[in-house]
């Protein structure tokens, strides 16, 4: 008798699901950002957001959270009722790379959250302040060599992805560079100053700088030449082999979110993304999409290697 009244909820609950996935969605959904609007996280979830109000006649609106490395918005949408109107386009930092770099989180992001699709992958571009006498990744470590202590990098904050490129290859390498955190764009403001001498930067944030002349791209961080700066070498294949930083960025859901909603927002976003592929490589990002299965097994994968590098940085945050 218990078997059977326990196989009727589970019926029961599936079809409740079915049901919700069939009506899905039948108001507006709000797409949580962790970060200020104008980012790259906040671009990609705008143009992708605006697909899929076009698609399912209902608004996706984007929230903007920002505060703690992202983590006051990642917590916010983890704990949302998981019933696909709260979803999160999150990025490499908040579920990769602070579960390690920070001591206490109120939630684990790789269980809390649970993948949808990946929406880009956006390579890290080693980019100069254009009076540093320096066009190669070899010119550049020269000079670094020739001149220690003296090269300040900036970045987005300590842990996140531009300053561990920066600590990477400077450890690879054996030289000696300033490390100066910023909050947000700051960093990128006195580069173009010339304060800052170089920067680990995601491509959309400075190619119209790299476009315009007022900074130099000198490599990319990711596996192969980004389509975005296809003049530009990976560092990978400028003596580093496996020297790999980007950064990457997709739709997550509060745990427990419907399988059937999952599975219609992933259908979505994969059709929504040729038509933004052009926008998005002139912009500076790789489109992905892909299986949410997919995503999930990327995510921990970076996460693994993000743990590792941030052990032996040291950094942490509170």
């Amino acid at each position: 008798m218990r078997f059977q009244f326990a196989a009727m909820l589970l019926a029961c609950a599936a079809g409740n699901a079915l049901a919700q996935a069939a009506d899905y969605p039948n108001k507006p959904v709000r797409v949580v950002v962790a970060f200020t609007a104008g980012g790259t996280t906040d671009i990609l979830a705008r143009a992708v957001s605006q697909k899929l109000t076009e698609r399912f006649k209902q608004n996706f609106l984007i929230d903007n959270k920002p505060g703690g490395g992202g983590n006051i918005g990642t917590e916010l949408a983890a704990k949302a009722p998981p019933d696909g109107y709260t979803l999160i386009v999150n990025s490499v930092g908040p579920m990769a790379v602070n579960p390690s770099l920070f001591k206490k989180l109120n939630i684990n992001p790789l269980v809390d959250l649970v993948p949808v699709v990946q929406i880009a992958d956006v390579p890290n571009v080693l980019v100069v302040h254009p009076s540093l006498p320096a066009k190669t990744v070899e010119e550049f470590l020269a000079y670094a060599k020739a001149n220690p202590g003296k090269l300040n990098y900036g970045s987005t904050g300590v842990g996140t992805s531009s300053h561990l490129s920066g600590f990477m290859l400077s450890k690879r390498v054996g030289v000696e560079t300033v490390h100066v955190p910023y909050k947000g764009a700051d960093a990128l403001n006195d580069l173009l100053a010339g304060r800052l001498q170089f920067m680990f930067a995601t491509i959309p944030s400075v190619i119209q700088h790299i476009q315009a002349g007022k900074l130099r791209a000198i490599a990319v961080t990711s596996a192969k030449r980004s389509r975005s700066l296809p003049d530009a070498p990976t560092i990978a294949d400028s003596g580093f082999p496996g020297f790999e930083a980007g950064s990457w960025f997709g739709f997550f859901a509060p745990k427990g979110t419907p399988e059937p909603v999952i599975a219609q927002l992933n259908k979505a976003v994969n059709e929504a993304l040729p038509a933004l592929e052009a926008q998005m490589v002139r912009e500076g990002a790789d489109p992905v999409g892909g299986s949410p299965a997919q995503f999930g097994q990327f995510v921990q994968k970076e996460y693994e290697k993000w743990k590792v590098i941030v052990r032996d940085s040291g950094a942490t945050a509170e």
